[in-house]
């Protein structure tokens, strides 16, 4: 084989409570990706659709986590990445980790797959790190392994997959403005109180603890987050009122996807969450804010092979 081509799914960290360490994959959103092997060696980016992002090696994330892996690998050929971006940079939906995932799942495959998915997100977090400043993988996991994912540690790297609930759907606005990643970490406190620690850490042990058992009203009780959504609300219009409306759409909790600006909620059922975009809907239609809706049943595949 000596092309690919690959749907990069988009993703939602931090999961209200799991900030850092929580993520689930969709299943409706998500860039496309063609990597084909090239007699020329190293890394080269050749088209971009869909966004304006750098063609450098080092200043895209997808490069820069495909030589991550292929430094490590040192195979006697290279590689051409086509990025096909439908994940806008900047919603926070997991637009640079599916770059970053993508490009190192993609060239796994044509090598015939030496590395597990652990070491690849390991890979694409060297990618993650150009865009957030960081390495973190709570986007980069639920794109390689799919479903819901627990990031363990980072340091050594250890993934957890947890269970999918069935019948869970999310529903995702994502209103048409734009949060960096390193801006909505630096509004974080340094220091929590105590009882803040203990109400998240009861919240992220319940939430696990819901999707091994299908527990959809402990599901609910858990999806709080007391540390880092009261900070990061304050950069999303209309944020409270949205979260108010959708609970009486029939949600079962709603949070800040990843540094946002997008907003998520998860639902029992597709009926309710397409009730949950109405509701998402009429609030934004009365701004001027443009904005976007999907509604997704959650992925548990991750990466898919598209030819």
């Amino acid at each position: 084989m000596n092309e690919i081509k690959i749907f990069s799914p988009a993703t939602v960290a931090n999961v209200s409570c799991g900030f850092d360490v929580l993520g689930f994959c969709l299943d409706t959103i998500g860039d496309e990706m063609v990597i084909r092997k090239t007699t020329e060696k190293g890394i080269k980016i050749t088209k971009i659709v869909g966004a304006n992002l750098p063609f450098e090696t080092d200043k895209n994330v997808a490069s820069v986590s495909a030589l991550a892996l292929y430094n490590h690998a040192n195979p006697d050929c290279g590689f051409e990445i086509e990025i096909y971006k439908n994940i806008k940079p900047g919603s926070g939906i997991g637009s640079s980790s599916a770059s970053a995932a993508g490009s190192v799942f993609a060239i796994n495959e044509l090598l015939g797959r030496p590395y597990n998915q652990t070491q690849l997100t390991d890979f694409a977090m060297k990618g993650e790190a150009l865009a957030s400043g960081c390495e973190h993988a709570d986007n980069i996991a639920p794109a390689l392994f799919g479903g819901f994912t627990l990031v363990k540690s980072t340091s050594p790297l250890q993934v957890l997959q947890l269970p999918t609930p069935d019948d869970l759907f999310v529903t995702i606005i994502h209103p048409q403005i734009e949060v960096k990643t390193s801006e909505a970490r630096a509004i974080l406190p340094k220091q929590i109180p105590l009882q803040n620690a203990i109400t998240q850490w009861s919240n992220v042990g319940s939430l696990v603890h819901a999707l091994h058992t299908n527990d959809y009203n402990l599901l609910s009780q858990s999806l709080t987050d007391v540390v880092v959504e009261p900070y990061r609300s304050q950069l999303i219009p209309h944020f409270n009122s949205v979260k108010t409306e959708v609970i009486k759409a029939g949600a079962l909790g709603a949070g800040i996807s990843g540094s946002g600006p997008s907003i998520f909620a998860l639902s029992k059922g597709k009926e309710t969450a397409e009730a949950v975009a109405q509701a998402m809907t009429t609030i934004y239609a009365k701004t001027n804010i443009n904005f976007n809706t999907y509604v997704s049943k959650i992925n548990t595949e991750g990466m898919k092979i598209l030819s």
